[in-house]
């Protein structure tokens, strides 16, 4: 026999499952590439943020922390290269076919 206590819960649960098994989307931030230079040259963002670098000038570049930790493949224009910052701390990197290029992330908790 069901109850209407039974019933209420059983509402409440049809309810809930689809907020309980829906993905949680990531923040995302976008660092283009372009003139040889990254843009912005600085990003603060939230742990968990995923950064998309993006390709924009018409010869290729790469992605490489100092602490050599993330490192992307060559970047031909248009490519992306995205990245997951989960810890809180400052990533400086630049780019691995032109080292004068250079760029900073800093992940806040």
């Amino acid at each position: 026999m069901t109850t209407a206590l039974d019933r209420r819960r059983l509402c409440a649960a049809a309810l809930l499952l689809p907020l309980l098994t829906q993905r949680v989307r990531a923040d995302e931030a976008t660092v283009k590439i372009e003139n040889f230079s990254f843009t912005p040259d600085t990003l603060n963002v939230k742990a968990g943020t995923v950064v998309i670098w993006s390709n924009d000038d018409d010869i290729p570049h790469s992605v490489v922390t100092t602490d050599g930790k993330v490192h992307s493949r060559a970047l031909d224009t248009t490519d992306t290269f995205r990245f997951t910052f989960a810890t809180p701390g400052t990533y400086d990197y630049f780019c691995g076919l032109h080292p004068h290029m250079k760029g900073r992330i800093i992940v806040a908790p």
